[in-house]
């Protein structure tokens, strides 16, 4: 090692030591546990060896536009019906599992209870699984919340998770670029038709950010796909606003199931 080097080697060492200790005093005062059960694990933020292998991930086959998993492998680029059908005017969307109680639970503790711990981890898995959407954009840009519902909630479930994204990635974060025109009632309950309606026309890129979009490759990153409806809408907006490309990020997908009920 060349002396010049020594003062750079021993920070990096300092906080890699300052680091194990804080982890290891968090530990002592909250023992980890699995994030679904709740059972002792070896680690923060981890999932028990039983909750992990019963996570219902998306992996491929699916569809190569809309992500839905397949039962049989129909060859590179094969594409659902759903896709066939009614083209979504976004290029790709990815998710890590299949909307069902693990997801709900992560989403709803994410969304509802204030478990914004939970983003930094639920990031992780949406990096792997949309590894090369993340690869091929320009920017990130989060689903955003009316400002009546924000001041309700506090934060943005989508924003937590599209920094806990770029941290881990490097990826430009614009959190501003994409806005609510107007309120919308909550989509729980609604069919799909239902939910077009509600969002039809209910985002927009602000003036001041289109020379951020126009042009430019846009990741949409959501908590949860379930019609499509408002991650088309969003889309669309930012097309409008000039977008060469916009790809869709969510946590998780609701597939085979009818939209309505209690999918939040």
């Amino acid at each position: 090692m060349l002396p010049s080097q020594a003062p750079k080697h021993l920070a990096a060492t300092a906080t890699r030591f300052a680091q194990g200790v804080f982890a290891r005093a968090c530990d002592m005062l909250v023992p980890p546990a699995c994030m679904l059960c709740e059972t002792r694990t070896g680690d923060q933020g981890g999932l028990c060896g039983p909750c992990w292998s019963a996570l219902p991930l998306i992996e491929r086959p699916y569809c190569e536009q809309l992500g839905t998993p397949f039962g049989v492998d129909l060859g590179e680029g094969a594409l659902c019906a759903e896709a066939i059908a009614n083209p979504p005017p976004f290029a790709r969307l990815r998710a890590v599992m299949v909307y069902g109680d693990a997801a709900r639970k992560l989403v709803s503790g994410l969304k509802f209870s204030d478990r914004t711990d939970l983003a930094p981890w639920m990031a992780r898995w949406m990096v792997r699984a949309g590894g090369e959407l993340v690869e091929q954009a320009d920017l990130m840009v989060p689903i955003p919340l009316h400002a009546r519902r924000l001041a309700s909630r506090r934060y943005n479930q989508s924003a937590e998770l599209a920094r806990a994204i770029a941290r881990q990635t490097g990826l430009r974060f614009q959190p501003l670029a994409l806005a609510r025109a107007r309120y919308t009632p909550p989509q729980i309950g609604l069919s799909t038709t239902a939910r077009d309606r509600n969002v039809r026309g209910a985002f927009r890129v602000p003036q001041q950010y289109r020379s951020h979009i126009e042009g430019r490759r846009v990741l949409l990153i959501d908590d949860v796909y379930t019609s499509g409806a408002t991650a088309k809408a969003a889309t669309r907006a930012l097309k409008r606003a000039g977008a060469a490309e916009v790809a869709v990020l969510a946590f998780a997908k609701v597939t085979g199931a009818k939209v309505g009920g209690g999918i939040i």
